[in-house]
């Protein structure tokens, strides 16, 4: 019986090729809250329970990782490590009090072996003390949107008022997966510090590297409380796609096939290309009656694949200028909208420049219309 089964899901699967496709997209996802979004958007394209707030754990250092990367400060620079990061508990780089190590050296064991040492360490120097760099976490989670996130340490150690839900967490990660730096830090599989009391080889247990199609970081993390949890990202066809699971049994299964789901289910459609040409607007007062309107950026946007996007781009122009009139003048915007809600606008430039009429070309031209008249 076993094998005439297996018989016939064969046969099926060779009958019937994209219904067996479209049953393994659906895979059971185990996390009890998970989104996907696509990086240059921002477009939530897949969740569920994705705005639930739950903790987040190690997750968080993300956001520590940010803010530290964002300062710009140089990442040569050495860090005295302070007395309350060599006693903080959980997973740890085993840094010492006074410990001088680099800021770069501190930011791959930060992300690479989750030291929560290492994130007090850099909260103290960049802010002076960890209650005020968690009220900075907390100034750019709002800033960014982040409605159903709350920080109250910087490397997601439990508490009651630490959370954030599987939307604001991808979207988090597609911020800071916006900085080369931090790319360059959740790609790196093996590093090794070179500040410090002596040399440390960090070797990242993140799977999404080596066990996903594309994939480019960013940060695993657990507690008791959260569950497995995870921050996943992915390049494919030229889109790059941030998702999160939260409280996750099988994480590295979820991720995979929530990212092959969206992969199959979007694709980045061009709307409008950087300096093209949208239309010409009236010009009064010049030689020059119409001048082109072009696009100042283009317009890419992560559309269904099965055509259920109702996507429009319209075009608003200025009703007209007067000369002169300098190159680079707005001359109005493109604005998409897609399934009804506008989701990019771009400003529309004068591609040249017009100066004003002569008073003899004024002369002549007056002439001319009346003369045809």
């Amino acid at each position: 019986m076993v094998r005439r089964a297996r018989l016939l899901l064969l046969a099926l699967a060779l009958l019937f090729p994209a219904e067996v496709r479209a049953a393994q997209k659906e895979a059971k996802i185990t996390a009890k809250a998970w989104a996907l979004v696509e990086a240059s958007s921002g477009r939530l394209l897949l969740g569920e329970n994705e705005h639930e707030r739950r903790p987040m754990a190690s997750t968080t250092k993300i956001m520590t990782a940010l803010l530290i990367l964002e300062a710009g400060e140089d990442m040569d620079a050495l860090v005295t490590v302070a007395p309350e990061a060599a006693r903080v508990e959980g997973s740890s780089m085993y840094l010492k009090a006074g410990e001088r190590m680099s800021l770069r050296d501190l930011l791959y064991g930060l992300m690479m072996v989750s030291g929560n040492d290492a994130a007090v360490a850099l909260a103290v120097h960049a802010a002076g003390s960890v209650e005020a760099f968690v009220r900075r976490m907390n100034d750019k989670a709002a800033a960014l949107g982040l409605e159903d996130t709350h920080f109250m340490n910087p490397n997601g150690l439990h508490d009651p008022d630490h959370y954030t839900s599987a939307c604001d967490l991808a979207r988090l990660g597609a911020t800071a997966m916006a900085l080369p730096a931090f790319r360059e830090i959740v790609i790196t599989e093996r590093y090794t510090t070179s500040t410090g009391d002596k040399p440390r080889t960090f070797r990242t247990k993140n799977k999404i590297l080596t066990q996903v199609e594309g994939g480019c970081g960013v940060k695993t993390g657990y507690t008791k409380k959260a569950g497995r949890c995870l921050c996943f990202a992915a390049r494919r066809e030229g889109m790059l796609f941030i998702g999160a699971v939260v409280n996750a049994p099988d994480m590295w299964n979820d991720a995979k096939a929530i990212l092959d789901r969206g992969f199959s289910e979007y694709e980045l459609h061009t709307f409008l290309l950087p300096g093209q040409r949208a239309g010409t607007v009236p010009v009064t007062g010049s030689e020059k009656k119409s001048l082109p309107a072009a696009a100042k950026e283009g317009i890419l946007y992560p559309v269904r694949k099965d055509g259920q996007d109702e996507a429009e781009l319209s075009i608003r122009l200025s009703d007209g200028l007067a000369a002169p009139v300098d190159p680079g003048t707005t001359a109005g915007e493109a604005r998409l909208t897609v399934n009804g809600e506008l989701v990019k606008a771009v400003p529309l430039f004068m591609e040249e420049g017009a100066l004003p009429l002569t008073f003899r070309r004024f002369f002549t031209r007056v002439m001319e219309a009346y003369l045809a008249s």
